[in-house]
């Protein structure tokens, strides 16, 4: 290859490194946005509230997409009890986050939600098959540590949303872990519809069961649909920038957004973590980054796919 030519792929191939980041802390800061967002709602209305707006929201920016694509048929998709237990495991999530949201603080409560990529790793070898070594398990066990620190007997955490939030740290990592199963065997477009669809059933069931005597304002529920929209469209941003940047290379900047949750606490809600808890959420990042960082030294083998891979149809 040419001089010129080699000049010119390498300035391709910077721009769209330098895009990927971009795109990647723009939805960061979309996804923190909304969690500070959920936390100041929440006070005049219900958890099972906010997350039916969201995924209304979401399951409409889904359906626009298919379309998009062609209208891939979400049922002839392979895999559709993974999809269908990926789908729980991230309506589970989302129910148990906001409704931690309403009695934790959001510093505490997004640290012990990055204890995910932790659990993802413990859990590897069982579900991945995947090798995990000694100064990875090292690793995870900082981390577990720091989220003691954060949750320590004595504190002034609320039992219910400590568990709340732990349920939906187990479940994001299951969540995380049918996502790597499933990359390249269903189309993006599919993954992301029945994951939001399903999400819509689940948080839905509740909200339904316990709707409001006095239902929001029009201007409130319109104002909650945007908050889920913003959500959905940082996903989607985090999609373009995996499209132009290796995730192994985006994943230690994860910790970002929790710092992000450290800084809304302490200056929007006035609710900074004392040092202890201050000092286990510093641990857990520093365990997540190290483990994040490893990986892109030495990125592990991808599982078997399942089944054969399904390519999109490209639009006519």
């Amino acid at each position: 290859m040419t001089g010129p030519a080699n000049s010119s792929l390498r300035l391709t191939t910077a721009r769209a490194r330098r895009d990927g980041i971009l795109l990647f802390f723009c939805a960061l800061v979309a996804f923190a946005s909304y969690d500070a967002f959920c936390k100041w709602m929440l006070r005049d209305h219900s958890a099972p509230m906010m997350n039916l707006t969201r995924y209304v929201s979401v399951s409409v920016i889904a359906l626009v997409w298919l379309l998009r694509e062609g209208g891939l048929r979400l049922w002839r998709t392979p895999c559709k009890w993974l999809l269908l237990v990926r789908g729980l495991a991230l309506g589970i999530v989302a129910s148990c986050f906001m409704a931690a949201l309403v009695h934790m603080p959001l510093a505490e409560a997004t640290a012990i939600y990055f204890t995910a990529p932790l659990i993802m790793v413990a859990l590897s070898p069982a579900v991945l098959g995947e090798r995990v070594g000694r100064a990875q398990w090292a690793a995870v066990l900082a981390g577990f540590g720091g989220m003691l620190l954060i949750v320590r007997p004595g504190g002034d955490l609320p039992l219910a949303g400590t568990v709340l939030m732990m349920v939906s740290a187990v479940c994001y990592a299951a969540f995380q872990l049918l996502t790597r199963r499933l990359a390249g065997v269903v189309a993006g477009p599919v993954l992301y519809a029945w994951t939001a669809l399903i999400c819509l059933v689940v948080t839905g069931v509740p909200a339904l069961a316990t709707l409001p005597q006095v239902m929001p304002r029009a201007p409130d529920l319109l104002l909650m649909m945007a908050g889920g929209a913003c959500s959905g469209l940082a996903q989607l941003l985090l999609l373009a920038a995996f499209r132009r940047v290796a995730a192994s290379t985006l994943a230690p900047l994860n910790y970002f957004q929790l710092l992000l949750a450290v800084l809304i606490s302490t200056f929007v809600f006035q609710r900074p973590p004392d040092g202890i808890a201050l000092a286990g959420i510093v641990l857990i990042m520093l365990s997540g980054g190290y483990l994040a960082l490893r990986g892109r030294q030495a990125p592990p083998a991808p599982p078997a796919p399942l089944v054969k891979p399904v390519v999109a149809r490209p639009k006519d």
